[in-house]
């Protein structure tokens, strides 16, 4: 009997009419075995996916090296959240016979067809018409579209204008609309389908922000998949032994996964862990645990930004430095308003540590607050590219406005109060061993000579090895030079390693050891001149 059974469910392991699916079946059979079921069927039939996408980036820009995608790294994570199995990335060219193949045959192989790019109102934008040809049919003018391109571009568009292009699509189109969740109403623009296709626009935050009200489409209920991380700061190739042991060990019921990542400031390797079974991937997290070097395993937390208000206020009776600077930021907070505050930021460790700090008292008084923070940098004469690119990524993981100025600080910062009045405190990273440091309290006027605002200082008696204690200790993304030998950043012609941190490896290379393992701190700013 089990053997029959066995044979009868194979048969439908990879079909939509899975028994693990039916009700009826289930109750039907639970008496038999439902054990069974549930461990074999859950681990063979839905371990890979039933639920399957392909995606289609369509753009010349993208072949080009115009443009750097990042929508398809995007799309991958969210529809693997939600229990759909990505297994074909394309990039294609604008051209409506590249793109009607590459959707024939997507659609036919994949439960969804998502595509990004091309549906704008110039004579390159082709999807909907590449789309069209994929099932044979003609664009039109839809009308529920064509009343919102008058709306948003004129009521007097005229039916052949370029924005009106947005509004011809298949003929058997389906307009869908989800919920705004922000305002909780209808979304306006709806997505475009066309049978198991979606298409998507191409720059990036309006594809991501259209996901967020359209993942509804491809959510996957039938798939819960276990899934956790671990992170090594071993390299690689020193831990393959146990890997190779974990992954024999645990076949077919954990999927691991090795992934280097070189230059992290807290680890070297990511490894991650899948299964349908709870019990499995505890199973294969604690022989890991247990296998690996011990210290090697590092507890890192890379939600440390979304978790700033939660892991900072812990901090306030633990530490009486990070104590004393949430007072300080707090009493700014309640004394001016947003609009009238700013934050000096060059990408530095003192602003980095004070940016987190902000963040995390902004998140834990004004939580449902849209407001963003005002970020001042000031370039260096010949900047670092790695702190560009540090700052460039620190405005997206808080969402700050960031305005850069060009020269001599007090010329800039006047020309800053003369464009934006309204701005009375400006947030500073300064400590007591930074120059001038000493003469400083928690809230200073500037000099006379200089714009007529409020310095506020909350790190002002940090000392250097409390900043890295702070950053390191809630996994802070930091500049990558610091780790490096750099304590002290400034242009590039006036900043290198510290050679209090200088070393010679077993190669005979020389070497620096990372910022935060410097134990002088008088020796900070040697590297400055």
């Amino acid at each position: 009997m089990v053997l029959r059974r066995s044979v009868l469910l194979r048969r439908h392991l990879c079909s939509k009419s899975c028994p693990i699916r039916q009700p009826k079946f289930r109750h039907s059979y639970c008496v038999l075995n439902s054990y069974f079921l549930q461990r074999f069927l859950c681990n063979v039939c839905i371990q890979k996916s039933d639920v399957t996408a392909g995606i289609i980036i369509i753009g010349d820009e993208i072949l080009k090296g115009l443009t750097k995608d990042t929508n398809s790294i995007f799309l991958c994570q969210r529809l693997r959240e939600i229990g759909v199995e990505v297994q074909r990335i394309s990039v294609i060219r604008d051209e409506i016979e590249a793109i009607a193949e590459e959707v024939a045959t997507h659609s036919q192989k994949y439960s969804f067809v998502i595509t990004s790019g091309g549906i704008g109102p110039t004579h390159d934008d082709l999807t909907f018409e590449g789309v069209a040809a994929a099932f044979n049919e003609q664009v039109y003018p839809h009308p529920i579209l064509v009343n919102l391109c008058k709306e948003y571009f004129g009521k007097n568009l005229p039916y052949n204008a370029p924005a009106m292009k947005l509004a011809h699509i298949p003929s058997s189109a389906k307009l869908n609309f989800g919920e705004d969740k922000k305002t909780g109403k209808q979304s306006k623009f709806p997505l475009v389908s066309v049978k198991n296709v979606y298409v998507f626009p191409g720059v990036p935050a309006l594809l991501e922000g259209a996901f967020d009200v359209f993942q509804y489409l491809f959510s996957n209920p039938n798939l819960r998949k276990h899934y956790r991380e671990m992170y090594i700061k071993k390299d690689e190739v020193s831990i393959t032994p146990v890997l190779n042991a974990a992954v024999s060990k645990f076949k077919g019921k954990v999927m691991i996964g090795s992934y280097p990542a070189l230059g992290h400031s807290y680890y070297r390797v990511r490894l991650t862990l899948e299964s349908m079974v709870e019990e499995d991937i505890i199973a294969a997290h604690d022989y890991l645990l247990n296998c690996l070097p011990e210290g090697v395993v590092v507890a890192y937390d890379r939600n440390s930004v979304e978790k700033a208000g939660e892991q900072v206020y812990e901090l306030i009776t633990e530490e009486p430095s990070v104590a004393s600077a949430v007072k300080v930021i707090e009493s700014c907070l309640k004394k001016y308003k947003m609009s009238e505050i700013c934050l000096s930021f060059n990408g530095g460790k003192d602003c980095t540590a004070l940016l987190h700090l902000i963040h995390a008292c902004l998140k834990r008084h004004y939580p449902k607050s849209g407001e963003r923070l005002l970020a001042v940098y000031i370039r260096d004469r010949i900047p670092f590219p790695q702190v560009e690119l540090f700052i460039q990524e620190s405005v997206k993981r808080y969402n700050l406005d960031l305005l850069i100025l060009d020269g001599q600080m007090r010329t800039e910062l006047q020309h800053m109060v003369m464009e934006r009045p309204n701005i009375r405190a400006i947030f500073m990273g300064t400590r007591r061993s930074d120059p001038g440091g000493d003469t400083m309290d928690y809230f200073c006027l500037t000099d006379p000579d200089w714009p007529r605002v409020v310095r506020v200082l909350p790190l002002l008696n940090w000392r250097y090895n409390e900043v890295w204690n702070f950053l390191r200790h809630l996994f802070v993304p930091y500049c990558s030079l610091y780790d490096h030998g750099f304590t002290s950043l400034g242009s590039m012609d006036c900043s290198r390693p510290n050679p209090a941190l200088q070393y010679v490896d077993e190669k005979g290379v020389v070497k620096y050891h990372p910022a935060y393992v410097l134990t002088d701190c008088g020796q900070e700013r040697t590297s400055r001149h």
